[in-house]
């Protein structure tokens, strides 16, 4: 215990200004092979592509801890932020109500992967490692490094839940979020899923699919090098033009996609669809190891249903097919409770160097955290799924 002891006291934490100031190995092998997001080279296409960045408001500050030999035990991905874009756990209403009070909210740290309403670890440590003690270390740099740049709060956004629970321990206010997932329950095909299903919903699915598969867009599901630039090419038209309508901006650059489908070639899952041989909409997943993650879809032609066919329905059959047990179709959506998916639990942390701002903040999140579970619990019960007897 005392050798343990002794050599914690030789680890070291840095900030590194880009991810590829570290190896790529050694982050790896902190992300784990679990969750493609965490991964090192979906920040550095991220980097190197120029969507995260100082110029995006994004600026690196990864925390990287190390043992006396230099060998890296943990890592964290952290952002140095003077806007709150591209995080999906919303706290514009605590940056006004702040300003409004004469306070300063930007700029503000932020653990996160930029633009991905995606669970997974924040705290990233070495198997090797103990993982309480290497987290409790990067939760001290990252809190010493808010102190020390005077921001006004610093946010962890979809941590695990153990992560969480760790962080309330430290003090972090605690934040309860929702999104659908879909569950694979050994399905032998999609029909074999659709009988778990009440019968209304069952014939919707399937006059859903016929309708959409009936329009004359033809769909494929496309991995690896079967991904080819004319792919991106027409995905990033479809994203652009989703993310016009949408929410009036981009925040991923056209280089981006090349990057990813370059670097993580292996974890892409692209469904596309052509009508008379043209590209015309498509649906960007990645694929983890238990997990099917959607992530972003576009489309140039308005035909119906096309969009749940194309973003669920056809993860449901990959996830089947491959014997995926997840299928994370993204933020939002009540609509897709119908369609097979749940409702599960998001988490983010907070700290707030204001201690009078915490407890007003605090005293929201409480009733927002009852709000969220009793939600959640509300959707289950009435979820699309048969009832016994």
């Amino acid at each position: 215990m005392d050798d343990e002891k002794e050599t914690r006291q030789e680890w070291s934490l840095k900030v590194i200004p880009s991810i590829n100031s570290i190896d790529a190995g050694a982050w790896d092998a902190c992300a784990g092979t679990q969750n493609p997001f965490v991964r090192h080279a979906f920040f550095s296409a991220l980097e190197d592509s120029g969507s995260v960045g100082a110029e995006a408001g994004w600026q690196p500050q990864h925390l990287v801890l190390e043992d006396a030999a230099g060998r890296v035990l943990a890592c964290a991905p952290l952002y140095l932020k003077n806007h709150s874009y591209g995080e999906y756990v919303f706290d514009w209403s605590w940056a006004e109500a702040y300003q409004r009070a004469g306070g300063r909210y930007y700029p503000k740290l932020q653990c996160a992967v930029p633009f991905t309403p995606v669970t997974g670890p924040r705290l990233m440590v070495r198997g090797d490692v103990d993982a309480r003690e290497g987290r409790l270390a990067l939760a001290a740099g990252m809190m010493e490094l808010a102190k020390r740049l005077k921001v006004s709060s610093l946010h962890i956004t979809f941590p695990t839940e153990d992560e969480s629970a760790l962080m309330t321990e430290l003090g972090f206010m605690s934040r309860i979020g929702e999104q659908y997932h879909w569950k694979n329950e050994g399905y032998a095909g999609f029909d074999e899923f659709l009988a778990e299903l009440s019968s209304r919903k069952r014939k919707a699915i399937r006059k859903e699919r016929e309708i959409a598969n009936g329009a004359g867009v033809a769909i494929r599901t496309l991995v690896g090098t079967e991904i080819t630039t004319k792919h991106w090419d027409a995905f990033f038209r479809f994203y652009m033009n989703t993310s016009d309508r949408k929410w009036g901006q981009a925040y991923l650059n056209r280089e981006f996609f090349e990057l990813l489908g370059q670097r993580m070639g292996d974890a892409v899952v692209l469904v596309m669809g052509e009508e008379d041989g043209r590209p015309v909409c498509g649906a960007l997943n990645l694929r983890g190891d238990d997990t099917l993650f959607g992530r972003n879809w576009g489309t140039v032609v308005d035909v119906p249903m096309l969009h749940f066919e194309v973003c669920y329905y056809r993860a449901i059959d990959f996830a089947i097919e491959h014997k995926l047990a997840w299928v994370e179709a993204g933020a939002q959506g009540r609509h897709k409770l119908q369609r097979g998916y749940l409702p599960r639990p998001t988490y983010s942390c907070h700290w707030i160097a204001d201690r009078g701002f915490t407890k007003a903040v605090e005293r929201f999140l409480v009733e927002e955290r009852a709000a969220v579970a009793a939600d959640i619990e509300a959707q289950i019960d009435l979820g699309p799924f048969r009832r016994e007897g």
